[in-house]
């Protein structure tokens, strides 16, 4: 399968900002087709007082350092920023990295971070989608070199906005993150070039069935949408290495195993194990993984997912 494509998502908590860095610049070097980090400004597995970096600082400095790994959001915290000041962020990473941005987005979900910063919440998730499919209808616009004026009753006050400069790349690619049925995957069907989504490969191939109505829907080519899932794993040479590895970081991070355990995430094995639980992925669709890694960011698992399953995974699906 030549068009399998692993990007990085490197968590912003819990490590130095030197460790980040040089995870950042190891993912570049080894080949890796995008790299990310949280929109958060507390930690979210442990204890949300311990160390976290700010993402589009962290991400505009990871693209003055890197030569060719694309750099976004996973996903930007819609709640946190102006739209129209968003579209103006993302223009200047994208002219600052030399058309390498990604714009990933979602509608914001941790509370606790909203409340101590005093950034609004909204009453519900459902309001807060809402906000989220205006503001990247907005985006989308922005970035195309549009202007934007509000419409009647919306959440934002645009008045004939535009943005300049427009950004390096033609259509800046905008992901989406999140499995909402309703609203999340009608809003990707609208304007997401990238949908990113976590569950079990029978769980996401019955999701990815509800955006194809929805592209349906909207009018527009579902092809034109690539399919992310969203991934953790440890690559040792057994399943109980890998399990140690993993107890490891959630120690640093300060997490409960319990918390940072999941149906579909994390997977643990060798590379061939890796690689089978890929394919079913594939099967389902979806041709990207993106796979987080917490602090100290596991140079073996990045080495070997990058060395050796993605060829595996390439040799087997063809």
């Amino acid at each position: 399968m030549n068009d399998f494509k692993v990007g990085i998502n490197l968590w912003s908590q819990g490590g130095s900002w030197a460790q980040l860095l040089d995870a950042a610049q190891t993912v570049d070097r080894l080949g890796y087709e995008h790299l990310w980090t949280w929109d958060h400004v507390k930690a979210i597995f442990g204890d949300p007082d311990q160390p976290i970096h700010e993402g589009w600082t962290a991400i505009t400095a990871w693209a003055m350092a890197t030569p060719r790994v694309k750099v976004g959001l996973m996903v930007g915290a819609n709640t946190f920023r102006n739209p129209a000041l968003v579209a103006k962020i993302v223009t200047t990473l994208d002219h600052v990295s030399g058309g390498r941005a990604i714009l990933g987005i979602g509608g914001a979900w941790f509370e606790l971070e909203h409340r101590e910063f005093g950034i609004e919440f909204g009453r519900s998730p459902g309001q807060r989608l809402d906000w989220l499919d205006e503001s990247v209808g907005a985006i989308r616009a922005l970035v195309s070199g549009q202007k934007v004026i509000s419409p009647a009753g919306g959440h934002y006050a645009f008045d004939g906005v535009a943005i300049n400069p427009l950004p390096v790349q033609e259509r800046l690619p905008i992901l989406i993150g999140g499995n909402g049925r309703t609203k999340t995957l009608r809003t990707v069907a609208r304007y997401g070039d990238i949908w990113n989504a976590f569950g079990l490969p029978a769980e996401v191939r019955e999701l990815d069935g509800v955006l194809r109505r929805h592209c349906e829907d909207v009018g527009r080519d579902e092809r034109e949408i690539e399919r992310s899932i969203n991934l953790w794993m440890v690559i040792r040479d057994s399943e109980a290495e890998a399990r140690r590895e993993w107890a490891s970081s959630m120690e640093l991070n300060r997490t409960p195993l319990e918390r940072a355990t999941e149906p579909s995430r994390p997977l643990f094995g060798t590379p061939e194990t890796i690689a089978d639980r890929l394919l079913e992925y594939c099967a389902a669709g979806f041709t990207t993984a993106i796979v987080e890694m917490p602090a100290p960011y596991d140079r073996e698992t990045l080495e070997r997912l990058a060395g050796e399953v993605r060829s595996m995974v390439s040799k087997k699906s063809s």
